[in-house]
């Protein structure tokens, strides 16, 4: 097969061509699993604002929100104005498999979409906790952790569903309705990172600052407000090309996020779109864990008063 070949009208070029030196993949090997991921990605990508990591030959991968001004008039796109740089960023919207296939093509590795829809960005459908490991972190405490958020979750009258990060982390995803405005979705995600913590201290944290967290996982609330998260079946630029992967709860305990990659995930997911099965129907945010969330200060805002105080004391101690 020649390295060009094209697919639902999408020319696909250089397919043989290594995505990076420690990859283990060709462009053909994302193509490849994109496509035949694509029925079950889809639909965690559909109607979103979607950032995208690229890696072109001989430059540093770089996230990209800001459609190319070649991209084809058949890529829906939306603009939304960022507070943060002042001004109007033009994202693309992957709807379906053409849109998949010529983000491939564009060496676009992973898939980033925004937790709210296009017409609502700041409103997110899902409330989402990213647990993350301290450096050389052993992923079995993420899995402690996972199941301390699991039980936070069912203590609140909740439940939710996980994937890995692709990474070395894990992801716990719980579907809320529209009763709840976005600042409410965010306290409580903060109160239930709390109550995790508090199952086990010793295990679990929610300090922001990574000097404070003393080896423990960081169970990260900050996941709202037109935030992106990596979708579910996304490859990630890592060695191996690893994907985030849905698990059932009951299989968490004997996996390693390495098992899965562009390579392996097809035949693991053996027929099935568990994201699809074990995804939750949209739930109503109990008040009481709303309130209990504005009691606990927004992590960012925290951390940075935090270290303003920290870099006073450094200056008069020194």
């Amino acid at each position: 097969m020649s390295a060009g070949e094209q697919r639902a009208g999408v020319d696909l070029t250089n397919l043989d061509q290594p995505l990076s030196p420690d990859a283990g993949a060709t462009k053909r090997d994302l193509v490849d699993y994109l496509d035949a991921v694509a029925a079950r990605m889809l639909p965690g990508l559909a109607g979103r604002p979607l950032t995208v990591l690229r890696i072109l030959r001989g430059r540093d991968p770089f996230m990209q929100k800001n459609v190319p001004k070649y991209t084809p008039d058949w890529v829906r796109t939306v603009s939304i104005w960022a507070e943060s740089s002042q001004r109007q960023v033009r994202y693309a919207v992957c709807d379906d498999r053409r849109t998949l296939l010529w983000l491939a093509n564009q060496r676009a590795v992973e898939y980033h979409p925004a937790l709210g829809l296009a017409d609502d960005i700041y409103r997110p459908t899902h409330l989402v906790l990213d647990l993350d490991p301290p450096p050389g972190g052993d992923f079995a405490a993420v899995v402690a952790t996972a199941h301390l958020v699991r039980q936070a979750l069912a203590d609140a009258g909740l439940t939710g569903t996980v994937k890995t990060s692709g990474a070395k982390g894990l992801h716990v995803f719980v579907p809320v309705d529209d009763s709840a405005p976005v600042d409410d979705v965010a306290a409580a995600t903060r109160a239930l990172a709390a109550r995790a913590e508090a199952l086990d201290p010793a295990t679990a944290t929610t300090a922001f600052i990574v000097e404070d967290r003393a080896g423990k996982v960081f169970v990260d609330s900050t996941r709202a407000g037109g935030a992106t998260i990596v979708a579910a079946y996304s490859p990630r630029l890592r060695p191996g090309t690893p994907v985030s992967f849905p698990l059932a709860w009951s299989d968490l305990d004997g996996v390693a996020p390495t098992d899965f990659t562009v390579h392996t995930a097809i035949d693991a997911l053996a027929g099935r779109d568990p994201w699809a099965e074990t995804m939750p129907a949209p739930q109503r945010l109990p008040h009481e864990l709303i309130e209990h969330g504005r009691t606990i200060p927004v992590a960012r805002v925290a951390a940075m008063h935090e270290g303003k105080r920290r870099a006073r004391a450094r200056r008069k101690g020194s």
